[in-house]
């Protein structure tokens, strides 16, 4: 039973996340969050879309459970819905506690390491040895040599 429940709230948050995860409809959610309600065609308006592909947004929000919708008459009215954010937002703050631990950890490293004296520095290393045939040239010139070529020159047509 509670394996079946884990995979249900997995599912759950995948469909969430899935939903998240486009700007246009994570601007819709916007815009519902600042109203207690807007029809389908209010909350299209100022998107530069059609409204079947506003729709659909919709759909994958409904789906989520992000999002209610109610028809009265002709017009459909859209709504938030927290429940789904709510299991979002607690399964991120699970990690924040994760990654807070780990952040804290890593200063606390930082800071320890920042406070140890420094060790005397000792003699400068050699410099590195660089063939001959890779030096630059005394005057400062990069000279490039010509390329050889395999066997001597043919005869040429005009001859």
């Amino acid at each position: 039973m509670l394996n079946h429940m884990v995979k249900y709230e997995a599912a759950a948050l995948d469909r969430t996340f899935a939903a998240l995860a486009d700007p246009t409809r994570r601007a819709l959610l916007a815009r519902l969050a600042q109203h207690d309600e807007l029809s389908v065609s209010a909350l299209a308006q100022p998107f530069a879309m059609s409204l079947p592909a506003v729709m659909k947004h919709l759909d994958v929000l409904a789906q989520a459970g992000l999002v209610t919708r109610a028809k009265t008459g002709r017009t459909v009215a859209c709504r938030l819905a927290a429940g789904p954010m709510e299991d979002a937002m607690q399964w991120l703050a699970h990690y924040q506690r994760f990654w807070s631990d780990a952040l804290d950890r890593l200063a606390a490293f930082v800071e320890e390491d920042a406070c140890r004296p420094n060790p005397q520095p000792g003699p400068e290393p050699a410099p590195p040895v660089v063939p001959r045939t890779l030096r630059a040239s005394p005057s400062g010139d990069a000279s490039t040599p010509s390329p050889r070529r395999s066997t001597p020159r043919g005869r040429s047509r005009r001859s």
